[in-house]
């Protein structure tokens, strides 16, 4: 299951949008900093509109979405890769994630106190940018003394050594390991490391109610702040995801439409994500469930029978395979059969976002 980690300074609103994203949330959402002291965990649900339409067409007793845990991580202050704040606790959680989502306040109001006084989107950034930075490079520092003696004897150690001396040079400029081009080789060097500026960063701009379908100007420098790291932006206000969770679904669309904009943040968000972390869907779909499968971009048909069950991949024969469009106009899988539009594909298919597939395989 995908994990994504929401981060910020206190009072950025992070988890109010938690508690928004995850409508049986737990974490409280007070006008304090540190008000979620160990990390609140919820798995969401992936919208997909895609579900119900295979869930009719297979007359399935079961939907059942591809889904993604956010984890609500306590707010972070300057000097946390120093243990400031509850900047240790911190560190290790977003340690755990698959891709970091940065909650920047872009929102003025003088009733919700911001830690530094005044709100700027590029400071805040910065804060803790330059936070998880420091803890990376303590890390890389250490890890280069270590690996030095075995260089001596070692080529492996050797490589290793040039890698975390590269990032280490990158770091101390100010940069993030996002922003180091590596090699495959390079980069399994230094995969266990679990580096914090490594993760794949989405942006996600808090505005109030009233901006959220133009932006303001700090928007804009968020924008451009990310352009520069070739992160994700995604403008929301954690105030209407709040409010979204006490209306039914058609008020949501119409409240959402009244405000000029045609989705909630989960549903930014989630995309943002697929699309930083190269991820696709395919589905299964069947009497018993239709269901949703989050594979990697690229992954061959063994592979996404794996996500499913390992033994479907040691046994993998082949993928009865038809693309949901086709599935959809030909309104059953036995018309699509009929129509010559269900494939027999091999172990070298490469897996295509909305294929429907059933997988043959030996036990």
């Amino acid at each position: 299951m995908l994990r994504a980690g929401i981060v910020g300074l206190p009072n950025v609103g992070k988890s109010t949008l938690f508690n928004a994203l995850v409508a049986n949330a737990k974490a409280e959402a007070a006008n304090f900093p540190f008000c979620t002291i160990e990390p609140n965990v919820g798995v969401v649900a992936v919208p997909d509109e895609r579900l119900n339409v295979l869930g009719k067409i297979s007359k399935s007793v079961q939907i059942i979405p591809a889904r993604v845990e956010f984890v609500d991580i306590a707010g972070l202050v300057k000097g946390a890769s120093q243990g400031e704040g509850l900047g240790n606790q911190f560190l290790s959680h977003i340690r755990e994630v698959d891709a970091i989502v940065h909650v920047v306040r872009c929102f003025e109001n003088d009733d919700i106190i911001h830690v530094a006084g005044s709100v700027d989107p590029a400071r805040d950034i910065e804060t803790i940018n330059l936070e998880l930075g420091l803890a990376d490079l303590a890390q890389i520092e250490r890890r280069i003394e270590r690996t030095k003696k075995q260089a001596r004897t070692s080529k492996e150690a050797q490589f290793e050594l040039t890698v975390l001396e590269k990032l280490a040079a990158a770091l101390n400029e100010g940069k993030s390991v996002r922003q180091v081009s590596l090699t495959e080789e390079e980069a399994a060097v230094i995969k266990l490391l679990g580096l914090l500026t490594s993760k794949p960063i989405i942006y996600a701009a808090n505005v109030s109610e009233d901006e959220l379908a133009t932006g303001n100007e700090f928007v804009e420098k968020v924008r451009q702040i990310a352009a520069t790291e070739n992160a994700q932006v995604v403008v929301v206000s954690a105030q209407v995801e709040a409010e979204l969770i006490e209306l039914s679904e058609e008020e949501r669309a119409d409240f959402l439409a009244s405000l000029g904009v045609e989705e909630g943040g989960l549903k930014s968000l989630i995309r943002a994500t697929y699309t930083l972390l190269g991820l696709r869907t395919y589905f299964t779909s069947g009497e018993k469930e239709t269901r949703a499968w989050t594979i990697k971009a690229g992954m061959l048909a063994p592979q996404a029978a794996g996500v499913i069950h390992s033994d479907f991949e040691r046994g993998f024969i082949r993928a009865e395979t038809v693309a949901y469009d086709d599935l959809v106009a030909a309104g059953s899988m036995a018309a699509a059969k009929e129509k010559g539009l269900v494939r027999s594909e091999g172990k070298d298919y490469v897996v295509k976002e909305g294929d429907v597939m059933l997988f043959r395989f030996n036990v």
